[in-house]
């Protein structure tokens, strides 16, 4: 079943049934353009058998990146067309498909860049104060996600996935807790669900009927006031009437006062079952006939099979297990392994919020450098080295490199 091929909507075929999933890896350059580092990581998870690759957090304007070494494609910077072509020829060397997550930071825009990001409405929320985007400034976004759709596709990149979760802009726009406006763009579901509708038809006409075009939404945002399960099934059903080939299911928000989160609570349930978000995909299977894939908590060949078995996924995600395990999906499709590392003795330890995080981060690191992951790393100065800047970043980052 995982190396069962799916043919999208589109026409386009995914060689199997795992995909890496999004995530920020950080590693583009000031410019916000790719790096070799970049290449040699995703060159990595290309040989890794991943029928579809997954790059996170690439901005449609870099002026509101989610933080520094973001990628962009607002075709600002001459130099990162060559750039983005060099990746993408990196990241589909064994023929797997490599899709670029497009976004924008909306209240969540890295403080360093704008220190008075745009968001659906003029909000304070802890130190962060945004403005509220004119309908002038809702209809330039919605374009540059169209030409930044366009130019991913000019460089090489197999398809887009427009991100629509964890609290950046196009999840604010969805939230009534970020959302307050009053006009057409705000206020009834169908007004806060506009903007997505919107990007998907303008990347859609842009990029042309067989071109892959996904989307990323939250199940719940899982806090006070937000964007409920029962209205992203809505919307769920509003995009089953759009044009596009794959919608993945996740869940939570980040909050700019460091409030939210990126998951939900899962339960013991879930935790056995693995998938986290199977039982909402099964319950928008009823409103939602393209293919579904499920992202959060798989780690073993059972658990991931047994999410397509039900029906309710075709394609399941896979992100933190492979910055440790970056072959792990050519392994389970061979029968080489059956579940990813778990890890056991590396988080069995009560550690700082954040440290298991920085600890996958710090192995992307090591992939990017060539180096292969390291168990021994700590997970307290893999967060040091996150959250040092300048020489006692280099040392502390070299210390991980040497590990």
């Amino acid at each position: 079943m995982l190396d069962t091929p799916l043919q999208l909507p589109c026409g386009a075929v995914l060689p199997n049934r795992i995909a890496k999933a999004p995530m920020s890896d950080g590693l583009g350059d000031d410019a916000f353009n790719p790096t070799v580092e970049q290449e040699r990581l995703y060159r990595a998870w290309s040989a890794g058998g991943s029928g579809l690759v997954m790059i996170g957090e690439v901005q449609i304007d870099r002026h509101h990146a989610e933080r520094h070494g973001n990628l962009t494609v607002d075709g600002r910077d001459p130099g990162d067309a060559s750039g983005l072509a060099r990746l993408a020829a990196a990241a589909t060397r064994y023929g797997n498909h490599f899709w670029a997550q497009l976004g924008h930071a909306g209240a969540l825009t890295w403080p360093a860049l704008n220190d008075a990001p745009f968001a659906p409405s003029a909000t304070r929320i802890g130190e962060i104060t945004t403005r509220a985007m004119t309908a002038a400034d809702i209809e330039r976004t919605i374009e540059r996600f169209a030409s930044g759709a366009a130019r991913a596709r000019d460089a090489g990149f197999t398809g887009v996935e427009i991100h629509a979760a964890h609290g950046f802009l196009l999840s604010e726009f969805l939230s009534p807790r970020f959302n307050q406006r009053t006009d057409a763009w705000g206020g009834s579901l169908e007004n806060r669900a506009r903007m997505l509708l919107e990007v998907v038809r303008a990347v859609r006409t842009t990029v042309g009927a067989d071109y892959p075009v996904g989307v990323k939404l939250n199940s719940s945002d899982f806090q006070k006031g937000g964007f409920t399960t029962e209205e992203s099934r809505k919307v769920a059903a509003w995009l089953d009437a759009e044009s596009i080939d794959l919608l993945e299911i996740s869940g939570g928000s980040y909050s700019p006062d460091g409030s939210g989160a990126s998951e939900r609570p899962v339960s013991a349930r879930a935790q056995a079952r693995e998938a986290w978000f199977q039982e909402y995909a099964e319950a928008v299977r009823s409103v939602f006939t393209r293919p579904i894939m499920l992202t959060g908590g798989l780690r073993s060949r059972t658990g991931m099979e047994s999410a397509l078995d039900s029906g309710a996924a075709d394609v399941v995600g896979l992100a933190r297990p492979l910055a440790f395990e970056p072959d792990l999906p050519r392994r389970l499709l061979e029968g080489a392994s059956d579940r990813a590392d778990p890890l056991d003795d590396v988080f069995r330890q009560e550690l700082p919020r954040g440290a298991e995080t920085a600890w996958y981060a710090a192995q992307l690191l090591r992939l990017a450098h060539g180096s292969a992951p390291e168990r021994s790393i700590d997970p307290v100065a893999a967060l040091h080295y996150y959250d040092a800047t300048g020489a006692e970043k280099t040392r502390a980052g070299a210390g991980l490199l040497a590990g």
